[in-house]
């Protein structure tokens, strides 16, 4: 895996439902918050009551959510975010993140997408959005 220049993190994020109709230059002051992390297969992303400080988007691999008895509750790939419904709340994560394969990821951590969300509020908007219009494991 290679990481992602700022041009590629934009264009990423620019093909995402949450951020497809910012134009280029928020998706690159938004790319530049993004950190690039990678995990090996079977590696725990996060495991549930821990804080949540980050949101991830999903570069290449697939993660599976699971719930507090080791259910699978949904398997995420590439272009799907997750972990963005404890930002907010600042509730512990209710759920667990496993690596089913490699996976790279680009994470926005809470204060960045705070900032983010004050210059553009329609990210709120798109954030919200994606809550009333997706299948949302979380509530399970």
């Amino acid at each position: 895996m290679r990481n992602l220049n700022l041009i590629d993190k934009a264009f990423l994020l620019k093909k995402t439902a949450l951020f497809n109709s910012l134009d280029l230059d928020l998706l690159l002051s938004i790319a530049d918050k993004m950190e690039s992390l990678h995990f090996r297969s079977s590696e725990s992303i996060f495991q549930i009551e821990q804080e949540a400080y980050r949101m991830y988007l999903i570069v290449s691999g697939q993660v599976t959510a699971f719930d507090r008895k080791g259910d699978p509750l949904a398997e995420l790939s590439t272009g799907d975010f997750f972990g963005d419904e404890a930002m907010f709340s600042e509730k512990k994560r209710s759920y667990a993140a496993l690596c089913s394969t490699k996976v790279e990821l680009l994470a926005l951590s809470r204060s960045h997408l705070v900032s983010i969300i004050q210059e553009c509020p329609s990210v709120a908007l798109s954030l919200l959005e994606s809550y009333t219009t997706h299948l949302d494991f979380r509530v399970r």
